[in-house]
């Protein structure tokens, strides 16, 4: 079969009087891109061969040496001598040409009920299947590294930002916490998608489904999915679960480019607030000084292209009409792809979390300037002299005016010239104006302070241990 195939007798070619140009077999064929779905399309024809056989449609023999003779495949691809040929297509007819050279005439069996339309589809959406649940336990790696990081710095004071301007003072862990939190919903979204994925195509056959008597549940249970798809036209023409995989994953990797921009910041002369190890820094070529923080760069890059992928199988399906139309054959090369590119971004960024060196010093520095107590003086003015909010911030605003003008920090005002503004003001005011005091006084729910911080690494450290089933993993 393999000899008649490599000569041009196409699996389909009946219908044929002629072969195919060179330049058609090239961009026909995909063999290049889903041979990785190998072993997701010999599950598939073991759980359709077996049922065919229960329902009386091959024998049990034919069943038997199809089995065996996938089971003899498998161990070819995974011994790395599976001969692949592109003249055959694709992962099916390589199979099933292998499967004919291998046992016969039962090989030709193993086809009746389905199409190439149900098997491409069964199988991509097993191994997207597989491919969101890595994802997921990658982004729950990166959030036990933050998770450690966190409960490190507690107390960590830092300048928390808007417009990337001097705010509020924070601590450290309250910030790495902030990205644990966006990973847990990216998780939740990878999870949505495996729910909703998880229906089985396998039997809608071309389009219409079958005269023969299947049994989809069956086959559908084999394969680990919740049931049949209910409807065969929507079976092999659907991928919105590939595009939900990777509308989730392009959200997480935004979420991993907005960590990234933040050690690219972190690790400048300009902010001096960690270091990266040498494991994941590079130098210059002309510039002995320098230490480039070039991991989270291409983390940073890195995420607009697993974005496109998206978009690209986006426009791809956009004007299909049903069912199958061979445009989804490049379905599986994008999502490869970006699954790929999340993979070694997640990793990357694990790596740099897990070995980041932060500098304290130059954080509680930096959370100093910038008159970032400001809100707690205007908090105090509320609480203590029972102004209007709306006051508070008033008077504070001249403070800070005056402490501008006269190039110092608003705790280096003395009495005589906050008075001068807030007459009623008393030396209590200092005790709210460090950056420590301002930060421990946050103590509402999912607030900077310590104590809350603290609080909030305990409840993530618990459930982390718990769904990794190390009840010592974040303390290894």
């Amino acid at each position: 079969m393999a000899d008649e195939t490599e000569k041009g007798q196409k699996m389909w070619g009946g219908r044929f009087a002629a072969q195919p140009s060179d330049i058609m077999e090239a961009i026909n064929a995909s063999i290049d891109v889903d041979q990785r779905m190998a072993r997701e399309d010999i599950a598939g024809s073991r759980a359709h061969a077996d049922m065919l056989a229960a329902t009386g449609i091959i024998s049990a023999d034919d069943n038997a040496q199809i089995q065996q003779g996938l089971e003899t495949i498998e161990g070819e691809i995974t011994a790395g001598t599976f001969p692949f040929s592109r003249a055959l297509e694709d992962i099916h007819m390589n199979i099933e040409a292998r499967l004919k050279d291998l046992i016969g005439e039962p090989a030709g069996r193993l086809h009746t009920a389905r199409s190439r339309n149900d098997q491409v589809v069964t199988d991509f959406r097993l191994w997207t299947r597989g491919a969101l649940t890595e994802a997921s336990e990658q982004l729950e790696a990166l959030q036990v590294a933050l998770v450690k990081q966190a409960g490190t710095h507690t107390d960590t004071i830092m300048p928390g930002f808007t417009h990337l301007q001097t705010a509020q003072p924070v601590t450290l862990g309250h910030h790495l916490l902030a990205y644990v939190e966006m990973l847990d919903r990216d998780r939740g979204r990878l999870g949505d998608g495996l729910v909703r994925g998880n229906e089985c195509p396998l039997g809608a056959a071309a389009l219409a489904g079958t005269g023969f008597p299947i049994d989809r549940h069956m086959t559908a249970a084999a394969l680990g999915f919740d049931g049949p798809m209910a409807n065969s036209l929507d079976a092999v023409s659907a991928r919105d679960f590939a595009l939900e995989a990777l509308s989730a994953l392009s959200i997480a990797a935004t979420h991993l480019s907005r960590l990234a921009e933040e050690i690219v910041l972190w690790t400048s002369a300009q902010f001096a607030f960690a270091r990266l190890s040498d494991a994941w820094s590079t130098g210059s070529s002309i510039m002995p000084q320098k230490r480039n923080p070039d991991a989270a760069e291409l983390v940073r890059a890195k995420a607009g292209l697993i974005t496109s992928r998206f978009m690209a199988l986006q426009s791809a399906v956009k004007a299909l009409p049903l069912a199958y139309a061979k445009d989804l054959q490049d379905d599986k090369a994008l999502t490869f792809d970006a699954f790929d590119t999340f993979d070694l971004c997640a990793r990357a960024m694990t790596g740099m979390i897990e070995t980041i060196t932060f500098y304290p010093d130059a954080m509680r520095k930096a959370a100093a300037k910038g008159f970032s107590t400001a809100t707690d003086l205007a908090d105090f003015l509320v609480r203590e002299l029972g102004l209007p909010f709306r006051e508070a911030h008033h008077v504070t605003g001249r403070l800070v005016a005056m402490a501008e003008a006269a190039d110092m920090d608003l705790a280096d005002l003395d009495m005589v010239q906050m008075q001068s503004v807030e007459p009623r003001l008393t030396d209590a005011i200092y005790s709210v104006l460090t950056v420590e005091k301002s930060a421990a006084s946050r103590t509402s729910f999912g607030g900077t302070a310590p104590s809350e911080v603290a609080r909030q690494v305990a409840a993530w450290e618990e459930r982390l241990n718990a769904e990794i089933g190390d009840p010592d993993g974040l303390h290894a």
